[in-house]
């Protein structure tokens, strides 16, 4: 048996759950998210809490029951808290504006990149170096962070470039001075 998967979800005050047939959506104070479930995967509803069950042992049913679970609970922790990343900008002068709706980075490049998030997304820049994306669903934030990202992913040199918060940047050595190679 699933380990996550036979966890019931619990139903916050205030979060509306509608299950029809394979499609669950979940009302809350942030919003309102919708999504399709496989058809093998059976949610149902007991007062206040979601239980997720699987026809069979079958290792596609096993995997398929512990993702359904984690993304059921995904979606009513978007609705009622919220997901959000941080970013940060490593490099001299290397900085993130905010105009309007829009996020402007500054990488190095000859030109500043606009990026503009999507539906329900929402960018924070608390300081020049700093870049928090918010927002109700999980794959959406972490997308729309692995796109700004991979505008100028960090480098293993001198570590410069755009990381997750608190990513960790394994170092090369650079090359040293020393003479040598064919006369």
């Amino acid at each position: 048996m699933s380990r996550i998967g036979k966890k019931p979800v619990k139903i916050p005050a205030g979060v509306e759950v509608n299950i029809e047939g394979n499609t669950v959506t979940v009302k809350g104070p942030r919003g309102k998210l919708t999504r399709q479930f496989p058809a093998e995967i059976t949610i149902s509803r007991d007062s206040d809490e979601l239980q997720v069950t699987r026809p069979s042992d079958a290792k596609p049913h096993r995997a398929l029951h512990g993702l359904s679970r984690a993304l059921l609970q995904n979606m009513v922790d978007g609705v009622t808290r919220g997901f959000e990343k941080g970013l940060e900008l490593v490099g001299v002068g290397y900085r993130a504006a905010k105009q309007g709706n829009k996020l402007v980075l500054t990488v190095g490049y000859s030109h500043p990149v606009e990026m503009v998030p999507g539906e329900g997304l929402e960018i924070e820049v608390p300081a020049p170096n700093k870049v928090i994306v918010k927002g109700i669903d999980k794959e959406a934030v972490g997308a729309l962070a692995a796109k700004i990202r991979d505008v100028r992913p960090p480098e293993p040199y001198k570590g410069k470039g755009i990381k997750y918060e608190g990513e960790y940047i394994r170092r090369k050595v650079g090359k040293t001075g020393a003479k040598g190679g064919k006369k």
